[in-house]
């Protein structure tokens, strides 16, 4: 089973949509994402990111989300969860 059918079978599709960009900006060598950007970028409200995010930070077992900073949008510091 790839990782995109466990994504799928796991998580409501707006956590996979969010697990999925948060992937991304790892690969790109990013840990601090805001909010409000991921929102926008995904066409959700912030506040459906917030609510999303703070579930996942306690289900997901790929990577580590933890709740940072709030500076005009919650910032979240996310990690890769070791194997």
């Amino acid at each position: 089973m790839n990782h995109k059918n466990r994504i799928s079978d796991r998580y409501t599709a707006t956590q996979g949509k969010i697990i999925s960009y948060l992937v991304q900006g790892l690969t790109a060598g990013k840990h601090y994402f805001k909010s409000k950007y991921i929102a926008k970028d995904l066409g959700l409200s912030p506040k459906e990111v917030g609510t999303n995010l703070a579930i996942l930070s306690d289900i997901c077992d790929e990577l580590d989300i933890s709740r940072w900073s709030y500076s005009n949008s919650t910032t979240w510091r996310v990690l890769p969860r070791s194997a």
